[in-house]
């Protein structure tokens, strides 16, 4: 027979649930005016409902949860302890006689009232702040412009995409491209926010995706969020489009208590709609793309972590690795099961670096895990590093690249030796230079660095990574001596007086580094192509070089995108002359040298592309042409430099990783003409490519560390 039994504490792997969304059964009775949870905001059974964001221990029962202080009704418990029952052992079980309450943070409306008033606030262009399962969010109507702008400006946040929140999912085919393969992702149990096409006709603000072609999409997943669209109110609610973009002021964690709500979103929104129900572990939405036809994921949180990876090639021993500076995430492994956490955010700010202390504590307790060893990333002044430090166990730096290509080979569950290609912004290297476009051949126990992109000096420190322009100029004072000044002119970059300041300091190299950066690289092209000079967040630039090369690969321009149509005849030859990835197969110039030895490691010749871009630009070649030769003609250099490796080392395997493989033009470029060329190629899914990764990584090296040890 099968027996629900009471829990006891036993030792073995754990497996803790992520949150997970409202089923369809729940929510057909949270619609049913007959059915006693009519209108319930914390409807849940057995298969749904909130899970590690409101988790005190393991094992996993309601003693343990932050569902403690709301007892059971005797209607409710009758259900809990009923095997025919659909709520039978669901721990946070509940209804309007015994469940948690929302109301409005600071007001008298509670119930109805305050669901109602957040409704009003939402049809009268206001923004309202919303406490979900894991986190805050900021929402407004999402077809306001005036609404969706004044949220922009009251989050200093100009052009960034927000997300948005739709109705059903007849209401996101409505706006944007659907694939087939991708509805079961989006209307699934955890409901990520899924990256897809906008339709040229959509009826959402511009505002909330400025030049985007693309827009980040959810359906609702938690019963207030259903209930803000349809209620049984006097409210006349029109849209069904909401932006709901994560509560936090720049920088800082999502906010969880009305606490934080109140410090840091009072300036932001007009009302908050809050609840009751305690928040134990923050969960941001987790963000997902596509490619070929597979989830493709950006930022794993709400759903899918804590969900372990197994790594077969595993030792005996518990690890925690603590992430990246930026998008950061932790990993807690223990034996051959690595659980990475929820995000946590990026670390410049102490109040995310307050969060990650919290939630590896929890963490801690949940998985019931003491960690051996910490690992961190080799920079020595990186927060994470300073928390790693703390901990009074032994730290393993491990070098950010090096980790990416781990965390891309474990979630591969692959162990052997591989030909890594880790392009990203930023990394320490171990020469003390900032690197980013990196190929490393590497396994579990170790790299060696064996190619990089040409170097170039990176000049003005942090604001570089903003202005793609000062990497413009770098590149051309040392690509064009004593020519500088008239292409610097002609592209548009700078005044003289600033272009000879950059080339004297990099001459006596002041506030100047040695950087194999390909996220700098991109920026730099972007400026160079007039397309996005400075970036108002991460990747902005490099996102607009690769929204440029599609509109060239597709021939095609939505409304609202600036550029002029490819000619027909132009548009013809091209569909001709490319094999179906777009890689050519013909070596140009710049990629047949790619993979030349230069001090005992082989470059790839980014500096000769860099120089064809430009003279392609002076010579008036359309931007957007130029931007699709800029993806290609890279992808062709990745290819050629593989295939040296693969004399050198007879390895056939590559691995793509890094932020950088985030764009999938360029990852497809790649991933296609490598295997033309033989070579089996690893990708990630469901771990991301960029540093919220690399946690695995991490993790896995500090375990092989151990078993070495052992």
């Amino acid at each position: 027979d099968f027996q629900i039994i009471e829990s006891e504490k036993e030792r073995g792997d754990i497996f803790v649930s992520p949150d997970i969304a409202t089923c369809p059964k729940c929510r057909k009775e949270l619609f049913d005016p007959q059915d006693r949870r009519y209108l319930h905001p914390f409807i849940n059974c057995t298969a749904c409902g909130p899970r590690l964001t409101i988790l005190d221990a393991m094992p996993y029962d309601g003693e343990r949860t932050s569902m403690k202080e709301f007892p059971m009704c005797p209607q409710c418990q009758g259900e809990y302890d009923s095997p025919e029952s659909r709520r039978y052992d669901a721990q946070p079980v509940c209804c309007m006689e015994c469940g948690p309450e929302v109301y409005l943070v600071g007001r008298k409306e509670r119930g109805a009232d305050a669901i109602t008033a957040a409704r009003k606030a939402i049809s009268q262009g206001r923004i309202v702040a919303i406490k979900g399962i894991g986190g805050f969010h900021l929402c407004c109507d999402a077809k306001n412009h005036e609404a969706v702008t004044l949220l922009r400006q009251r989050k200093q946040r100009p052009a960034k995409p927000f997300a948005v929140m739709m109705r059903d999912i007849a209401a996101i085919k409505r706006e944007c491209d659907v694939p087939k393969e991708m509805e079961d992702i989006i209307d699934g149990p955890a409901k990520p926010i899924l990256l897809l096409s906008r339709k040229k006709d959509s009826a959402l603000a511009e505002a909330v995706a400025p030049g985007n072609p693309s827009l980040g999409v959810m359906l609702p997943y938690a019963p207030v969020q259903m209930l803000l669209f349809d209620y049984n109110d006097e409210v006349e609610l029109e849209t069904d489009c909401f932006v709901m973009t994560s509560g936090n002021m720049s920088g800082a964690p999502i906010c969880r208590t009305d606490e934080d709500a109140l410090k840091e979103l009072s300036g932001f929104c007009d009302i908050i709609l809050s609840h009751n129900r305690k928040i134990r572990l923050r969960a941001d939405d987790s963000v997902m793309d596509y490619y070929q036809g597979e989830p493709y994921m950006i930022r794993r949180s709400r759903g899918y972590a804590p969900l372990p990876v197994m790594v077969d090639r595993g030792a005996k021993g518990s690890v925690l690795a603590v992430g990246g500076e930026l998008k950061n995430t932790f990993c807690l492994g223990r034996d051959q099961l690595f659980y990475p956490s929820p995000y946590i955010g990026d670390m410049g700010d102490l109040r995310t670096v307050e969060a990650l202390r919290e939630s590896i504590g929890r963490m801690e307790e949940l998985l019931e895990t003491t960690p051996e060893i910490v690992a961190c990333d080799l920079h020595p002044k990186y927060n994470t590093t300073m928390v790693a430090s703390e901990l009074g166990l032994p730290v393993l730096p491990v070098q950010h690249h090096y980790a990416h290509i781990v965390s891309c080979m474990a979630e591969n569950n692959y162990s052997d030796k591989v030909i890594g290609v880790a392009f990203d912004g930023t990394g320490y290297g171990t020469d003390g230079s900032i690197w980013g476009g990196e190929f490393l051949v590497a396994d579990f126990d170790g790299f060696d660095r064996v190619g990089s992109i040409a170097p170039f000096c990176q000049i003005g420190g942090d604001a570089s990574a903003k202005q793609g322009w000062r990497i413009a100029l770098s590149m051309i004072n040392a690509l064009y001596p004593g020519k500088a000044a008239d292409i610097v002119r002609k592209l548009g970059l700078a005044e003289e007086n600033v272009r000879s300041t950059y080339e004297k300091m990099a001459q006596k190299r002041i506030n100047a580094v040695t950087s194999t950066s390909v996220g700098r690289l991109f920026d730099a092209v972007s400026a160079i192509l007039g397309i996005c000079m400075e970036s108002s967040f991460e990747g902005e630039a490099s996102m607009a070089l690769q929204f440029a090369a599609q509109r060239y690969q597709f021939g095609k321009y939505p409304e609202g995108v600036p550029g002029e149509e490819i000619p027909a005849s132009e548009e013809e030859n091209r569909e001709e002359s490319e094999p179906d990835c777009d890689v050519t197969g013909n070596m140009t110039e710049s990629a047949a040298a790619a993979g030349d030895v230069t001090e005992g490691m082989r470059m790839m010749p980014t500096d000769r592309l860099v120089q064809e871009i430009i003279e392609g630009r002076l010579a008036g070649e359309p931007v957007d042409k130029l931007a699709y030769e800029f993806h290609v003609k890279l992808a062709d250099q990745i290819v050629q430099m593989c295939e040296n490796v693969r004399c050198d080392t007879d390895i056939t395997v590559c691995a793509l990783s890094g932020g950088v493989f985030q764009n999938r033009l360029l990852l497809s470029f790649c991933d296609c003409g490598l295997k033309k060329k033989g070579f089996h190629v690893l990708r990630h899914r469901m771990i991301p490519p960029n540093d919220g990764g690399i946690c695995l990584g991490q993790a896995v090296v500090a375990n092989r560390y151990l078993a070495k040890q052992s």
